[in-house]
């Protein structure tokens, strides 16, 4: 009886983890930004908005945030931060690539 409780836990804890949406927080100026070439600014402006994406469903209710609040309730907390944080992030970066973009006079 107590291996099963056991398995369960570990299960439970596994599914938490799982479920947990950690997506990447970007500085907001980075080392070599003056060199960037229109190309290289486009695909980091692409690269950005997958990353508001991810942050998107950290805030949202998802099936994975629901899951994650009945079975580890601290991970939707640690989960809303990192994504808040990870949405400011990006949109700094934004706007520091779309006025090196204007710079350059990138069409984009």
């Amino acid at each position: 009886m107590k291996l099963n409780l056991r398995i369960g836990l570990v299960l439970a804890s596994a599914l938490a983890l799982s479920a947990c949406v950690s997506p990447d927080v970007v500085t907001k100026t980075q080392v070599g930004d003056a060199k960037l070439t229109c190309t290289e600014i486009a695909v980091q402006l692409n690269q950005l908005e997958e990353i508001r994406k991810e942050a998107k469903k950290g805030k949202s209710m998802s099936g994975e945030n629901i899951a994650a609040a009945l079975l580890f309730w601290p991970a939707v907390i640690g989960n809303h931060s990192n994504a808040k944080q990870a949405l400011e992030a990006a949109n700094e970066r934004h706007e520091v690539l779309v006025a090196l973009a204007e710079r350059k006079r990138c069409k984009l």
